[in-house]
């Protein structure tokens, strides 16, 4: 009988503090072609109905065409993400091509979803990324055409063209929504806008320098 007692016990305790969960790693369908017209709220987009799935879902065509440079860092990013394809919805990659005038800049940023990794098509590009803190280890490179690096996912990282010439890359990125978080922009044209003097104290410079940075966003 104590044993009995003992062990309905133990099967109550196993009962209590036991949770067996499953997961599975791959997709459950062939395909989950995005729905932007869906009120659903998922992380990420709703699929579409299978049975009005067409081609041009799985389709972009635009980056042969080089990208308009003319502009404040003498870059253009050409995206081809979900946005553009809905087909990549729940597949976790997409790709963008980079145009970079002489010397233009890919200023620095982060993809919070994504690790990217970039080839160059033609130039030469001056390529870099930090660590995390406490390190914030510099960790750069100058690629030739032909050249392949890669940039973790969410460190912050950057591209510059040290050609006379233009420059072309296509990134590869793990996510079909990689997001950016460009740093100038968000430090210093955020809306509303982070108060001067707590960004005069974290860049350890006079409130009237910030408020200068923070005119030009």
């Amino acid at each position: 009988m104590a044993k009995h007692f003992l062990l309905l016990n133990l099967i109550a305790v196993l009962s209590f503090c036991c949770v067996v969960l499953a997961f599975e790693p791959s997709p459950m369908q062939d395909f989950c072609v995005a729905d932007p017209t869906s009120t659903v709220k998922v992380n990420g987009l709703s699929c579409k109905d299978p049975k009005s799935v067409i081609a041009e879902d799985f389709f972009f065509s635009g980056l042969h065409l080089a990208g308009n440079t003319s502009n404040t860092f003498g870059s253009k990013v050409t995206p081809a993400n979900v946005a553009q394809i809905p087909g990549l919805n729940t597949l976790g990659i997409s790709l963008a091509r980079v145009d970079y005038a002489p010397w233009g800049i890919n200023p620095p940023h982060t993809h919070p979803r994504a690790t990217e990794i970039v080839t160059v098509l033609e130039g030469f590009l001056q390529v870099g990324f930090v660590t995390s803190n406490p390190e914030n280890r510099h960790i750069t490179k100058v690629l030739k055409k032909g050249d392949v690096f890669v940039f973790p996912i969410g460190l912050v990282h950057y591209q510059r063209n040290v050609g006379n010439g233009n420059a072309v890359a296509i990134a590869a990125l793990s996510s079909q929504n990689p997001g950016v978080i460009s740093i100038a922009n968000a430090v210093f044209g955020s809306e509303p806008a982070i108060a001067t003097d707590i960004l005069a104290k974290a860049f350890q410079v006079d409130a009237t320098v910030v408020s200068q940075i923070q005119s030009k966003f």
